[in-house]
């Protein structure tokens, strides 16, 4: 069975298909700068590599594209688009309705629509190209899988802020929780590589690229994440300043008179790594520029010890909270690249944990998780209508 994966961001489209039994990708790429001048398409299938520039004004045009080259006599992996069985989204905001993955209809597309208000930069795109495979792949079923709804099974205490409680039934202010495709699988590969089942272990995942964020992970269930209302709460990240004192806010649009906006952006976009530094949201480039000398070097070290200070600290919090702890685990651009962070947390924290506790990376695959999981809702929708 064939399994086409989109993830639609604004103004570009990533794909993969998958040939689910035999767990593994026949193409990717990506569609880039939907909507604007200079789109490009970048196709990958085995050793055979697409290029180009083309003309893409909307996400329709963009999944179309995404078809033709799977299908394309020299680059594609398939003879025609009814090969493709399903189609699974990367949906980043579900809401508390969703807490698991599920099939698309138009009461979820309804849902959708609504969760946009809190998601206003992703959930939007991902609509679009759910609708775009429903023209362009008449019939195929498709499936939503959501980064928050891993962090569903969160208690109260943990997903609810110390404001008044009717903002939160007013208005659904809490802690949602972001990453969770990503928090779920290396979970389920940790465990697999222990092997040891799930509900008997103690996990603390790390996703650490230019967004990061972290979950305590307790019997295969998530009880915290780093990311709260919004993806801006937590760890320090690439551009994403992480907690912060909300009266910081207040302060500077004080001071410097700017609007919500520009806070919005300053906090987003300008802080983190790449405020402190003053050099980068890469690691990579921090880290270079930390083996020199004056104070553009001082700051690079000084980034690079907040970041990994915040994610020692949430170590610490999440071992206490789940009463003890079996492994850590490492994953994204940062965390699976970076071995030397890895050495100096586990080094660092000796005697904060237990000796036992494993430190190790595992490779995070996003895009497989979403495959299977629109497989398993396809098989389960099929046996359904097979016993009606």
């Amino acid at each position: 069975m064939l399994i086409l994966v989109i993830n639609c961001g604004s103004s570009s489209a990533k794909y993969q298909l998958f040939d689910i039994r035999k767990n593994k990708a026949l193409a990717k790429g990506v569609v880039e700068r939907i909507g604007e001048n200079g789109s490009a398409l970048r196709h990958n299938a085995g050793n055979r590599v697409l290029s180009r520039r083309i003309s893409c004004r909307d996400h329709n045009i963009a999944i179309d594209m995404i078809v033709e080259a799977l299908t394309d006599e020299r680059y594609g992996v398939i003879g025609a688009k009814d090969e493709i069985s399903g189609v699974g989204h990367r949906v980043v905001h579900g809401g508390e309705e969703f807490k698991e993955s599920t099939f698309i209809t138009e009461k979820v597309l309804r849902s959708l629509r609504k969760f946009s208000e809190l998601a206003p930069l992703h959930n939007p795109p991902a609509l679009l190209g759910i609708e775009a495979c429903a023209r362009i792949l008449k019939d195929v079923p498709q499936a939503a899988v959501f980064d928050t709804s891993f962090h569903q099974t969160m208690p109260a205490t943990a997903f609810l802020y110390g404001i008044p409680f009717g903002y939160y039934k007013k208005y659904g202010i809490r802690r949602y929780g972001f990453h969770g495709t990503s928090h779920r699988y290396v979970s389920e590969e940790a465990s697999r590589i222990l092997k040891r089942p799930l509900r008997r272990l103690k996990l603390i995942t790390c996703h650490l690229g230019n967004g990061c964020s972290m979950a305590a992970v307790n019997k295969g269930k998530s009880v915290d994440t780093t990311m709260g209302f919004t993806p801006l709460e937590g760890l320090i990240m690439g551009t994403r300043s992480g907690d912060l004192d909300p009266a910081v806010v207040f302060y500077i649009m004080e001071k410097e008179g700017v609007s919500p906006e520009r806070i919005g952006n300053i906090l987003n976009k300008e802080s983190g790594l790449l405020g402190i530094s003053g050099i980068s949201n890469d690691m990579r480039d921090i880290l270079k520029e930390s083996k020199g000398r004056g104070d553009t070097a001082m700051r690079a070290r000084l980034a690079i010890d907040m970041f990994i200070y915040r994610i020692k600290k949430y170590i610490g919090a999440y071992n206490a909270a789940m009463g003890g702890l079996d492994a850590v685990i490492f994953t994204a651009g940062i965390g699976e690249n970076h071995p030397w962070m890895i050495r100096k947390i586990a080094s660092d924290l000796k005697g904060a944990v237990s000796k036992k506790v494993r430190f190790m990376t595992v490779p995070t695959n996003e895009e497989m998780l979403i495959a299977r999981d629109t497989y398993n809702i396809i098989k389960g929708a099929g046996n359904a209508k097979s016993k009606t």
